[in-house]
């Protein structure tokens, strides 16, 4: 999938394009199939799910992707198996039976492809089947209309089967599915954003769930719910204007929150919105988007998939990643960017001329619903993050709690809780009252504010890693800089490391500076990260450091090196500020240059 813009004429040749990269990624499936074709194993499993809904995934999740390539007139050597598999998985006297549905159960995600699949594409998946064979597989999937899920995205997986079951005519309860949409209304919020339920929780679950189901709902049900359908464009129309800026002149996204081994799914809210036949944005800027984020992912694909598999990772196979509910055939999940195949190739979006992002775009955008400050410079993106927290996903803290995550710097994961260089401590205030040398450090994780302050491009939050100590952090963007004050006080002497990005340390051409209230890591193509301690008038600076951080913590570079100030406060008030650079090598003078002035 190679770089470059294609329209008019060439838009022929991004169709082409992305339907080669869906072929690609699917035919690599087939060895892994079971002899009925119902599951697909592609690894060991260590979700929490038992290994049949792990195999379930591994058929389902390709369907995201092989529906839509199907819809669009795309070929695929290989519906045979899945029509196969539907008829098997569907059937309890067959040995690769999935399994009987259950209340708040894995099957239930998946359930949702094969609505999708049978919405889009019936003649590859259902007309292959026997009566009888059909009866079985309706009556199975039937059966999630009523199963009990969480109280978020999960409503909608009930929805996309009952559309399917709509497009082949197999009788069903409509009702309950009314009613699920109902209850993901509430869900609502300003400037088209919507909570994951009810939870602080607004990551890529908004776009790559919320809006996309919502989004294929009103393309396929609009005539009989047109009023709820167009609320649902609406919102999209609205999200659109905010969430273009996650993304970076490269077509990268900011890597943030749980479920980042779903990679390019980051990109598809915007095929989803192109299949709504929504005019939000120009139908080029849309394509423009998504076709800029996929070619930056295809061109790691022998990072990301080095055996032609998806790998459990970001931008490598990365384990540490995962979250617990994740097995080996979840990254396929990314298959959703492929949506727009199963638009005509004369339909305006793929006529259209790809066109970059706007000149005018501000530089700094404020999101209150998603409690985040974006900042845009020299084609990168910071998001600054203040409302969010997870503490049940696996490296929820570090996943959403950051002060700040890059498109060209990703973030850090702990290795472990001794020390700095286990703790791959970037962007973050860590503290510890450890006497003597400093080993166990606490970060910001969860924030007393409900709602986080976030105004004139500042993001406030308040902290407790102690009972005894109450920090306030302010984070201001001031791109390519970023400005944070911290007030802490504190009933307890602290020893302080403070973060800024972690910057790839691997080849010629890396350099370190430390200084008295400075530090600085250069990468080996011209990344810089650095931090410039702002000091009171009359007070040290802080010590600046680098810490090499452990193998495999970053997302996306696997050894880093982080710029860190250190300090020991003792028990009182303090005021510690900083600006932090996170810029690529065009922009390599605002270190010389030196940073802009504390705001608070």
């Amino acid at each position: 999938m190679g770089s470059g813009t294609d329209g008019g004429a060439g838009g022929a040749s991004a169709r082409a394009e992305m339907q080669g990269y869906a072929r690609e990624l699917a035919d690599a499936l087939p060895p892994y199939a079971s002899p009925g074709g119902a599951r697909i194993r592609l690894g060991v499993n260590i979700a929490h799910h038992p290994d049949t809904a792990a195999d379930f995934e591994g058929y389902a999740r390709p369907l995201w992707g092989l529906a839509p390539l199907a819809a669009g007139g795309g070929d695929f050597a290989h519906w045979d198996l899945w029509a196969r598999g539907l008829a098997a998985g569907t059937d309890p006297a067959h040995p690769e039976y999935w399994g009987e549905p259950r209340d708040i159960d894995q099957r239930t995600v998946e359930s949702a492809a094969l609505g999708f699949a049978l919405a889009l594409a019936p003649d590859k998946l259902w007309d292959p089947l026997s009566g009888a064979e059909k009866d079985r597989a309706g009556a199975w999937l039937a059966r999630f209309l009523d199963a009990r899920t969480p109280d978020n995205n999960w409503n909608f997986f009930p929805v996309m089967v009952s559309l399917g079951l709509d497009r082949v005519g197999y009788a069903h309860d409509r009702d309950a599915r009314h009613a699920r949409l109902d209850r993901l209304e509430t869900y609502a919020l300003a400037d088209g954003w919507y909570a994951d339920g009810p939870t602080p929780q607004r990551d890529y679950y908004i776009p790559w769930a919320m809006h996309f189901y919502g989004l294929i709902y009103a393309a396929l049900a609009g005539d009989e719910d047109p009023a709820r359908t167009t609320r649902f464009r609406q919102r999209a129309g609205e999200f659109a204007q905010g969430f273009r800026h996650w993304f970076a002149a490269d077509g990268s996204a900011v890597p943030y929150g749980r479920s980042l081994i779903y990679r390019f799914a980051q990109g598809s809210f915007w095929g989803a919105l192109a299949y709504s036949g929504s005019d939000a944005l120009p139908a080029g800027e849309v394509k423009g988007l998504l076709m800029r984020h996929l070619r930056w992912w295809r061109d790691r694909t022998g990072s990301i998939a080095p055996d032609k598999l998806l790998s459990i990772g970001y931008g490598y196979p990365q384990p540490a990643v995962a979250e617990q509910y994740n097995g080996p055939a979840s990254p396929y999940w990314a298959m959703k960017a492929f949506l727009p195949l199963a638009l005509p190739a004369a339909d305006p979006f793929w006529a259209a001329e790809e066109q970059p992002l706007p000149d005018d775009l501000p530089g700094t955008l404020v999101q209150p619903p998603a409690g985040a400050v974006l900042s845009r410079s020299g084609g990168d993106v910071t998001l600054l993050s203040g409302l969010q927290q997870n503490t049940w996903a696996r490296g929820g803290p570090a996943k959403y709690s950051k002060f700040a995550y890059s498109t060209r710097f990703g973030f850090s994961l702990p290795a472990g809780d001794l020390g700095l260089v286990h703790g791959a401590y970037d962007s973050v205030l860590a503290v510890s009252d450890d006497e003597g040398e400093p080993v166990h450090f606490r970060v910001r994780e969860t924030c007393e504010e409900p709602e986080a302050l976030v105004e004139d491009g500042t993001v406030r939050s308040t902290w407790r890693p102690w009972a005894d100590v109450e920090i306030t952090t302010w984070l201001t963007a001031a791109g390519p800089w970023h400005l944070r004050t911290h007030r802490i006080r504190n009933g307890r002497a602290l020893h302080t490391a403070e973060g800024g990005f972690a910057v790839d340390r691997d080849g010629t051409g890396t350099r370190r500076e430390t200084t008295p209230g400075r530090a600085l890591a250069a990468g080996p193509a011209g990344d810089l990260s650095g931090l410039a301690d702002l000091p009171e008038p009359g007070a040290a600076p802080r010590e600046g450091h680098v810490v090499e951080a452990l193998p495999g913590t970053n997302v996306l570079a696997v050894r880093t090196a982080i710029p860190t100030l250190l300090a020991h406060l003792p028990a009182g008030e303090h005021w510690l500020r900083s600006a932090v650079l996170g810029a690529g090598p065009e922009q390599a003078a605002a270190w010389e240059a030196g940073p802009p002035a504390a705001r608070y």
